[in-house]
C-alpha cells in the first residue's frame, strides 16, 4: 500500500484538520508547497491559507486547520519527522527515499491523494475517510496508482 484517495465534498471547511486528527500532526514538520486555499470570513473568501511554500511546526500547521474554516482548491503539503531532513519530494520514488513520512495533495477542491510510510497510519487515515462518509475511497497500491508526481499543480 501506497496510501489513501478519496473524494471530499466541494465547500468550505475544515476538511484538513477533519482527514488529519486521527494522527498526531503535531508530532511532524510540515512542508507546503505551491497550493491555494483560503480563510472562509463571512461566508467570503478571506487571506490566503498557505500565503507561500513554507515549513510549520505540527503546531502552527494544527492551529492553521482547526481554528476557522477555509476552502481549499489545490494542496501540497508534506510531513517530515525532523526539521533538519525536510526537501523537496516531486516523485513517488523522491518519497521513498527521503525522510518525508506522509504527502497529502488536494485537487480541484475534492481530490484527496495521500501517500504514507507506515501502513497503520494508512488504515487509520482510510478509516477516518469512511466515517467521515467521503466518497470514492480506496488504497492506493503499485498497480493502480496513476500519479508520476506528487505535487498539487
Amino acid at each position: 500500500m501506497r496510501g489513501v484517495s478519496f473524494e471530499i465534498p466541494n465547500r468550505y471547511g475544515r476538511y484538513l484538520y477533519d482527514i488529519l486528527e486521527d494522527i498526531n500532526i503535531k508530532n511532524y514538520f510540515w512542508k507546503s508547497g505551491d497550493g491555494e486555499a483560503y480563510y472562509i470570513d463571512n461566508k467570503q473568501i478571506g487571506e490566503a491559507m498557505f500565503p507561500q511554500p513554507y515549513t510549520y511546526n505540527g503546531q502552527d500547521l494544527y492551529n492553521r486547520i482547526s481554528a476557522k474554516d477555509y476552502y481549499v482548491l489545490f494542496a501540497d503539503l508534506k510531513a517530515f519527522k525532523e526539521n533538519t531532513h525536510i526537501q523537496g519530494i516531486a516523485t513517488y520514488e523522491d518519497f521513498l527515499n527521503s525522510q518525508c513520512e506522509i504527502a497529502l495533495l488536494i485537487v480541484d477542491s475534492s481530490y484527496i491523494t495521500i501517500y504514507v510510510k507506515d501502513q497503520h497510519v494508512t488504515e487509520r487515515i482510510y478509516r477516518k475517510a469512511v466515517q467521515n462518509g467521503y466518497e470514492n475511497i480506496a488504497y492506493i497500491t503499485d498497480h493502480n496508482d496513476p500519479r508520476t508526481a506528487l505535487t498539487s499543480f
